[in-house]
């Protein structure tokens, strides 16, 4: 039953004249949480969790904030699983190597879907499968793509990854990729592109061709802009938060996020502590402290620390060799890496201060253009929402602070879908005119 209302449209339910108690609170969220269709925009992956013969992500795994068994428990529905590859050398071998990595990420996904799990999960391409699919008590996973760096020089390639599934797309990652500026260049002032290279503005043309939505997340401010005038269709910020409040370059300004919502796009916010609560100043001396003092005990151990900035994929492999120490050496490499998370912890991040970033969002472009994410498995560390099987906690906050179904369904997953559906709409229109001058 929960999966068939979960197919059709929800009526508004009316808000209670007087605060709720604690016990009718906890009731409304449960089942307003249970009707609704939850989907989170941008959760990580490592394929090593993607393989047959050994713990994978059909069951629960011990250092995932993510995988199936944790959505269920905590009643995530859908997800996008993300092909992501760090920024590397503008150059003919970097792409290989970069378009590589995206192709075992996408066969990590398709092979849960298919082979893994194909009981528990299906792989969504448009929001009628991702209702299908729930209707049926199953899980739902849908791809994006983070960072365009693995497309090269070859725009066709847009086309390869979204017959792969690819759903979105972030032309840059943290660093200047060839196809946009980074957020990052805010950091030091320098900038390749001065926003979108001339190639990025025909994987922009490409994606929408295609029915890819285009993800403005990462990329710099000038990018979003020129991204925002070529466009044909809606565009995402798959896992942004608000500017406002936290001044992060990761973040969306209030003019940003006026400018997505007249493209009638949706600001996917995260629940990323950094970017939910912030001070630039000290959380960059302290992110240097914690780097240094991280790579000392990994060399301690010695175990070769990942460079700085090369993602969740080599810091997952480095933890690897850390969980094959022998003990009595992997008990002390633990307590000491407990200790170095105290040291350097920042200040405590709750669900209601990323709540707060949905209020300030709502208040400023209105419900429709407002969604939520997590960034689990590459960053997340909410208190209350650390994982998966802790989700109903933001509907819940969303009850408490007076939302109703109606908005709540929107924000979970009914504006991006509606995204979705206009973009993969205006791909149709482009591809049938194409089609029309080609005959004449």
């Amino acid at each position: 039953m929960r999966r068939l209302l979960a197919a059709f449209p929800l009526l508004a339910a009316p808000l209670a004249a007087q605060p709720l108690s604690d016990a009718a609170l906890e009731a409304r969220a449960r089942a307003i949480h249970d009707r609704v269709l939850t989907l989170d925009t941008h959760v990580d992956i490592s394929p090593l969790n993607f393989q047959p013969g050994q713990p994978n992500y059909a069951e629960r795994l011990p250092r995932t904030q993510v995988d199936l068994e944790k959505m269920a428990a905590g009643g995530l529905d859908a997800a996008f699983l993300i092909v992501y590859v760090g920024q590397g050398p503008l150059d003919s071998a970097g792409y290989a190597r970069a378009n590589a990595q995206a192709l075992e990420k996408f066969a990590a996904i398709h092979r849960l879907a298919d082979s893994l799990a194909p009981a528990k999960v299906g792989l969504a391409r448009t929001s009628a499968d991702a209702r299908r699919i729930a209707a049926s008590g199953r899980r739902v996973v849908f791809i994006g793509v983070e960072n365009g760096y693995p497309i090269g020089t070859d725009v066709t390639n847009v086309k390869k990854f979204a017959d792969l599934g690819a759903r979105y797309l972030s032309l840059a990652h943290n660093g200047h990729s060839q196809l946009s500026d980074s957020n990052t260049g805010e950091r030091d002032g320098q900038w390749l592109h001065n926003g979108l290279s001339p190639l990025g503005r025909q994987v922009v043309q490409e994606a929408n061709r295609h029915g890819i939505m285009l993800d403005v997340s990462h990329p710099s401010r000038e990018s979003m802009a020129q991204t925002l005038a070529l466009t044909k269709a809606p565009i995402i910020a798959s896992h942004s938060g608000v500017r406002a409040i936290c001044d992060h370059s990761r973040n969306l300004d209030d003019d940003q996020l006026k400018a997505l919502a007249r493209n009638g796009g949706v600001a996917q916010l995260v629940a990323f502590a950094s970017y939910v609560k912030c001070d630039p100043k000290a959380d960059g001396a302290r992110a240097a402290q914690r780097a240094a003092a991280t790579e000392a005990l990994y060399r301690e151990f010695g175990i070769p620390p990942p460079a700085a900035g090369v993602g969740p994929g080599a810091m997952r492999a480095a933890r690897a060799q850390a969980d094959s120490l022998a003990e009595p050496r992997r008990g002390e490499f633990q307590a000491k890496e407990r200790e170095l998370a105290q040291r350097f912890a920042g200040p405590a991040v709750t669900v209601k201060d990323f709540v707060d970033h949905v209020d300030h969002a709502v208040k400023l472009i209105g419900v429709d253009h407002v969604g939520i994410s997590s960034d689990f498995d590459g960053g997340g560390g909410v208190d209350g929402w650390r994982s998966a099987d802790e989700t109903l906690n933001v509907t819940r906050e969303l009850v408490r602070r007076g939302y109703t179904e109606p908005q709540i369904a929107k924000m979970w997953s009914g504006n991006l879908l509606r995204v979705l559906d206009r973009v993969q709409a205006v791909a149709r229109d482009l591809q049938r005119s194409q089609r029309t001058a080609a005959r004449e």
